[in-house]
């Protein structure tokens, strides 16, 4: 059986070619660095084989396909590279919000449409790495859940549109997971606001501190996503999602409440913001509303 898991560099892709490995799958890992794919080697494991994958590059698709060409037929494709973006969506550069939709979607339609001819040969498996940010959107994380709530999309039309040959399609749902994604996107973020003009951060600061605290939050182990991927790339009946962390069924519940009051909750729990701009008349003198 041969897997090729993208963005195993680190967090749910790493684990995940750990545990398939381990679990005695060919394994095909899916890196963009050099010292990633030396990290992967000194694991020893001989059935784990790093595989340069830039999921934005057409040409390293291209070279990823011949190569499992020549390993035989593909059991299983694991889209799981992805990036995060977040912000306030009022000053999200364009640049970055494309930049999200590429590698959290564009890049796996590509890979997928790449590999499917293989998948057929074997009716495998694909696996669909997503987020309970698909189906329970907050706020200053819009680009994030938008890329998604996507996702969920692509593996419900495609579940459909592949099942003539068996081909089964699962996504699966983790909340917050032990990974470096949110401290490097925040970083970013960081980075990014740090360019902006004063009414930004008076505007949208507290909440801008907020959204950092979250990468302080415990989440699940990557390895316990690993393990839900395996389920459906092995199990006689898989699921078509896979929800997995208590926060992430306390935002599905969220999400079963009235928009109104579900706003509220979340609203609740926001520090105060909101930097109140003058209103202006039709002489520019401000005025009261």
């Amino acid at each position: 059986m041969t897997v090729l898991i993208t963005g195993a560099s680190t967090g749910i892709g790493k684990a995940a070619a750990l545990y398939l490995a381990q679990k005695g799958w060919q394994v095909l890992a899916g890196v963009r660095k050099a010292a990633d794919a030396e990290a992967l080697r000194r694991e020893s494991l001989q059935n784990l084989t790093p595989l340069y994958l830039d999921i934005t590059d057409q040409t390293q698709i291209k070279n990823a396909a011949e190569v499992v060409s020549q390993v035989g037929d593909l059991t299983g494709l694991v889209n799981n590279a992805g990036i995060a973006i977040a912000g306030p969506l009022e000053f999200v550069p364009l640049e970055e919000i494309r930049r999200q939709f590429e590698v959290n979607i564009l890049g796996h339609i590509a890979v997928t449409q790449a590999m499917l001819p293989f998948i057929r040969n074997t009716r495998g498996r694909i696996v669909f790495v997503g987020s309970i940010g698909g189906r329970s959107s907050l706020p200053f994380f819009a680009p994030y859940n938008a890329s998604k709530y996507a996702l969920e999309a692509i593996t419900d039309a495609m579940r459909v549109e592949l099942r003539p040959w068996k081909i089964h399609v699962s996504i699966v749902e983790p909340g917050i997971v032990e990974t470096p994604i949110w401290e490097n996107s925040l970083a970013t973020g960081a980075s990014s606001l740090a360019k902006l003009p004063p009414d930004a951060h008076h505007l949208y600061g507290p909440a801008i501190g907020w959204a950092r605290r979250l990468k302080h939050v415990h989440g699940v182990p990557p390895e316990s996503v690993a393990h839900a991927i395996e389920h459906a790339l092995t199990a006689k009946h898989p699921r078509n999602r896979y929800v997995i962390g208590k926060d992430a069924y306390w935002r599905l519940a969220l999400e079963a409440l009235p928009d109104f009051l579900r706003d509220w909750l979340i609203a609740r729990y926001l520090p105060p913001y909101g930097q109140k701009i003058p209103l202006l008349n039709e002489e520019g003198e401000s005025r009261t509303s």
